[in-house]
């Protein structure tokens, strides 16, 4: 896959004849995505392009199951001291051994965890502490590819790609087009109308990734997106978020695919180790190895 003059191309999974459109033709969405965050004045500074740290974790700790990091009761911290910043535009592997923390962080960062202790700033403002009212804005900022993929087993690769638009309120008129287009950048045109059950792994990977960034998020996580697929398609779909990077999007990206990790140029990578970031400065390294 390839990135051409600011669109998506998506060679070897879409054909050219729509590759070149696809980018474009998500500008209505894009739009209206942005008036339902900012308002209808705001423009392109509203969705903080110059900021460069759009990530930020202060002494972050995460405890389960309790409201407070002290007393004798409590257990020990799923994640501890975690002070790093995510650059906006950059791609970042988050990798780690099972049980390291890795789901843990990236609830946090999508906003499904509060912390127990410390600040987190996403967008330049303190996470912390947003109210429940201001909750669905922030993450209509940030899109999310869960690990067990998350469709709704009764709606089709269509209506699941859609949804997003939907429960935002975009008018249906104006939703077609953009599912239309996101279907052939992962390559399920022909199988718009299929629900999940008949699909296959990879395929509802791509449903998934496809739902995830049809409102052009600010930041894309994923939680182990290649680990249900085969080596080539692990491949193709590491290109999509990186189309999708070039783009200006934030990626973050949870692997145990090691062999991924020197695929995308400048990617950088975070490596969790029982809830502690190996470098507690936040600081990343590009080309990544494997650990011992």
């Amino acid at each position: 896959m390839r990135f051409t003059s600011g669109r998506w191309s998506a060679t070897g999974l879409v054909p050219n004849k729509h590759a070149a459109r696809i980018g474009g033709k998500l500008e209505a969405a894009r739009a209206f995505m942005r008036k339902r965050r900012y308002g209808h004045q705001a423009g392109e500074s509203g969705r903080n392009h110059v900021m460069a740290n759009i990530v930020q974790f202060e002494n972050v700790g995460l405890r389960y199951g309790t409201e407070s990091d002290s007393g004798p009761d409590a257990g020990p911290e799923t994640l501890s001291d975690l002070s790093f910043t995510l650059r906006s535009g950059a791609f970042y592997f988050l990798t780690g051994a099972s049980g390291a923390g890795k789901t843990s962080l990236l609830k946090l960062l999508y906003l499904a965890q509060r912390p127990t202790r410390g600040v987190i700033r996403l967008f330049g403002e303190d996470a912390v502490v947003l109210s429940r009212d201001r909750l669905p804005g922030f993450r209509r900022r940030i899109g999310v590819v869960f690990q067990d993929f998350r469709l709704v087993p009764h709606l089709s690769t269509w209506d699941n790609i859609a949804l997003p638009l939907r429960v935002a309120g975009m008018p249906e008129v104006d939703i077609e087009q953009p599912v239309r287009e996101m279907l052939a950048w992962v390559g399920l045109g022909d199988r718009a109308d299929a629900r999940p059950a008949t699909l296959s792994g990879g395929e509802q990977q791509r449903v998934a990734i496809a739902r995830a960034v049809i409102a052009r998020p600010e930041i894309l996580v994923a939680d182990e997106p290649t680990g249900n697929v085969d080596p080539d398609m692990a491949e193709r779909l590491l290109h999509l978020f990186e189309s999708l990077n070039k783009l200006g999007t934030t990626v973050v990206v949870a692997t145990h695919d090691f062999h991924l990790l020197g695929r995308i140029p400048g990617a950088q990578m975070m490596r969790l180790d029982r809830g502690r970031l190996l470098d507690p400065t936040g600081s990343l390294r590009y080309p990544p190895t494997r650990p011992e």
